[in-house]
């Protein structure tokens, strides 16, 4: 079995047949896991509890659940009994829930086997993965799987890590802002952003009641619907039919892109028109306006009393500034101090502002505008969806200075908008860049609820670009 060419969807067809046993799949994930150390994709490796899981597999009758004996990776933000549950920080790196979250238990109700818990950006306070709370490599910070200097995007950092390095064929990750989708696109992975509701989210570290979800990451769009159908107990849905398909493209989501991201965006373009697919040059006046008015005063002002709420739920007694201040990320560390503890947000000419009437205006105004925006452009302009390279750019450099506040805006740039308005998006891996040789994405953002028809569009897609060659061996 080629293991750097397999899906999840494979890997259960396979162990169905008798071709392989769940023990051999889950030894030789582990063992890639541990030989792939300095990716710092992992807080916490499970190798008693997965190998007696898949043993568990191999001994049963029951060869017919969805998941079944399948090794995938979950974020450490999100609830798995037993294992540790840090979010990434330092205060809650001994705390280890007695449950697993609902969208963990729906996985492992499907037989999916859990090797262990994927590192982040610290309290998933950003996109770059550059954490210095937890590390098994010489550096911090999660590491691209195509090149180990370079950041591998968050803050579902290590679960894109392990599925671009071909550790898993799949996983959880969380998204607030971009979090599985900037992850996804850096490292060459599929993932889905569904509509906020669709999936349960109890036994999550939150950052923002309004923005989060759970988010399937895994190696093509044929495995994140897999796994978006076990989470969300829908039926399997069928590739879509390309040459009825509408497209919408933004003139504003294509700036500040590298060269590479230009010339991959434009290509996939031409391959959507070839495979008759109607692609639609369309505006959203105001798109970025309304967006700056929901983002940062909705995830600053929520984080408080969410995790406030969190803590109690956890049980440890350790408190919202007990946290803070063992934060170890200076620019997370500076973000709750600064703003999240005493509910500021920034003002005109570096002054600090109440953040409550900004964040009521926020929920009572801007989010509807902008929510009947996006209505509004996929009604009028009859699009099933509104296509954007994922990120503007391809991984940078991994070191302090990725965790920018500017290289924060420019990640989220695209991702960002889709988030505050609730809808739904999927991450499409298109190719290598040209000159960079690192993975580019595609994203398709859909109307509220739905998450099936762009999984759909992803099924159509998986043929049209196919998946990413394997990063080259360190």
């Amino acid at each position: 079995m080629d293991f750097d060419q397999l899906t999840l969807t494979q890997a259960v067809a396979d162990l169905r047949a008798g071709k392989i046993t769940s023990t051999a799949l889950t030894t030789e994930a582990l063992a890639r896991a541990e030989a792939n150390a300095d990716l710092n994709a992992f807080i916490a490796l499970d190798e008693a509890g997965a190998l007696k899981a898949a043993a568990a597999f191999d001994a049963a009758d029951n060869k017919d659940k969805l998941l079944g004996g399948v090794p995938i990776v979950i974020k450490d933000n999100i609830e798995v009994a037993r294992l540790p549950c840090s979010a990434g920080t330092p205060a809650l790196q001994h705390y280890v829930p007695k449950a697993d979250a609902p969208v963990v238990a729906k996985l492992r109700a499907a037989g999916a086997v859990i090797i262990g818990k994927t590192s982040m950006h610290e309290l998933a306070f950003g996109i770059s993965g550059y954490n210095t709370a937890f590390k098994t490599g010489a550096e911090f910070g999660v590491r691209n799987a195509y090149d180990r200097a370079l950041i591998a995007g968050g803050s579902s950092s290590g679960t894109g890590a392990a599925i671009g390095a071909r550790i898993v064929a799949g996983g959880l990750g969380t998204d607030t802002g971009g979090s599985v989708r900037v992850p996804a696109a850096l490292n060459g992975c599929a993932s889905l952003r569904p509509t906020v509701g669709r999936y349960p989210q109890a036994g999550i570290a939150p950052i923002s009641h309004t923005r989060d979800t759970a988010g399937p990451m895994a190696a093509t769009m044929a495995d994140v619907e897999l796994l978006d159908r076990v989470i969300a107990g829908a039926e399997a849905v069928q590739a879509a039919d390309l040459k009825q398909m509408r497209i919408g493209i933004v003139r504003s989501m294509l700036i500040n892109l590298d060269t590479d991201t230009e010339t991959a965006f434009q290509a996939a373009v031409a391959k959507l028109k070839a495979q008759g697919v109607t692609v639609v040059e369309i505006e959203m006046p105001q798109l970025a306006e309304l967006n700056g008015q929901v983002g940062f005063p909705v995830a600053l002002y929520e984080a408080y009393d969410d995790m406030v709420a969190y803590l109690a739920h956890t049980g440890t007694g350790i408190t919202i500034d007990a946290l803070a201040r063992e934060i170890a990320s200076p620019d997370v560390k500076g973000t709750y101090d600064g703003l999240v503890i005493p509910r500021k947000l920034p003002g005109p000419d570096n002054t600090l502002v109440d953040a409550e009437p900004i964040y009521d205006a926020a929920i009572r105004s801007a989010r509807p505008a902008l929510q009947a925006l996006y209505s509004r452009t996929f009604a009028d302009n009859r699009l099933d969806a509104i296509a954007f390279p994922t990120t503007p750019r391809v991984a940078i450099a991994s070191n302090p200075d990725s965790s920018s506040l500017d290289n924060f805006g420019l990640f989220i740039q695209n991702t960002d908008p889709g988030s505050n308005a609730g809808i739904p998006g999927i991450q499409i891996p298109i190719t290598l860049g040209a000159t960079s040789k690192l993975p580019v994405g595609l994203e398709l953002d859909g109307p509220a609820g739905s998450d099936r028809r762009l999984l759909a569009i992803g099924l159509a897609l998986d043929a049209v670009f196919g998946r990413l060659p394997p990063p080259r061996p360190s």
